[in-house]
């Protein structure tokens, strides 16, 4: 089964760069941020995001959250929007795009994922970006393409794809994927990842230690890294959820979702092929 993979199968695929990589080339991903009482989760993605390797990473926030965002990051940029248009200008020319974490179930939330389908970047949706689409997910997949990727923990899959998990975990994700066109990533303690062309893998290596608020936001970030880097989503997927709960494991006891990003370098450094 699929499930025993290790890190050797997806690691040729990490995004490495070259002696003469730019920032640029290592790929632009956009966070899309909540409001100014509800930025936290879009800075923990995208730190996520840019300690995977993304080149460029941009929090993109509405207008009211500047002056809470502006003290609180430093390499990442902000582009405060002011309605979806605007945000699906700012996206153009970006690789990926992380929306959800902390952006409210509203309709807002809904406008700014239609806005962002149109983009051709690649989405990752997370969190409320799941939740709002309770009750008539067909309108959410019907945005998709099998770049994208969907991170439900159990409570929100239910949601999402009612009636599914009866199959068991590993079928459900599966017929999860097929039915979003989609990349699922369903999260838990033997974290599934399907991809709708067939593809499936178990994660051997989750840790209890990610069991923390925010930790979601860190790997929804994470994936959004690799894909701004042009790693096939599956694979992106694969790669970061691994290296999530690898990282978790050697921290341990005490973790918090803040802590995550500065661990990274870490386990990236055990996988680089150049050490």
């Amino acid at each position: 089964m699929d499930g025993d993979k290790t890190p050797h199968d997806w690691r040729a695929a990490m995004p490495w760069p070259g002696p003469d990589t730019h920032k640029h080339a290592r790929g632009r991903l956009g966070v899309v941020s909540g409001r100014a009482g509800q930025t936290g989760a879009a800075r923990l993605a995208a730190r996520g995001g840019l300690r995977i390797g993304a080149g460029v990473v941009s929090l993109l926030c509405p207008i009211e959250a500047v002056a809470v965002l502006a003290p609180a990051v430093e390499a990442v940029m902000l582009k405060p929007f002011a309605d979806p248009e605007v945000l699906a200008e700012l996206v153009d020319g970006m690789d990926a795009v992380v929306v959800g974490p902390a952006a409210g179930i509203n309709d807002a939330t809904v406008a700014n994922i239609h806005a962002l389908a149109g983009t051709g970047a690649a989405l990752v949706i997370d969190a409320d970006g799941l939740m709002v689409f309770e009750g008539w997910p067909a309108d959410l997949f019907a945005l998709l393409d099998r770049d994208d990727v969907l991170t439900p923990h159990e409570g929100e899959f239910k949601r999402l794809f009612p009636g599914l998990l009866e199959k068991g975990r590993l079928q459900a994700a599966r017929d999860a994927a097929a039915t979003a066109g989609a990349v699922v990533v369903l999260k838990g303690r033997e974290t599934v990842i399907a991809a709708p062309d067939g593809r499936i893998e178990v994660n051997g290596n989750g840790s209890p230690w990610l069991a923390t608020a925010g930790t979601g936001d860190v790997l929804a970030g994470m994936i959004g890294g690799l894909l701004a880097q042009r790693m096939d989503s599956f694979e992106a997927a694969c790669a970061a959820v691994w290296i999530h709960a690898e990282a978790a494991a050697g921290f341990g006891p005490g973790l918090i979702a803040e802590d995550l990003p500065g661990l990274l370098p870490a386990v990236l450094a055990r996988l680089w092929p150049g050490q």
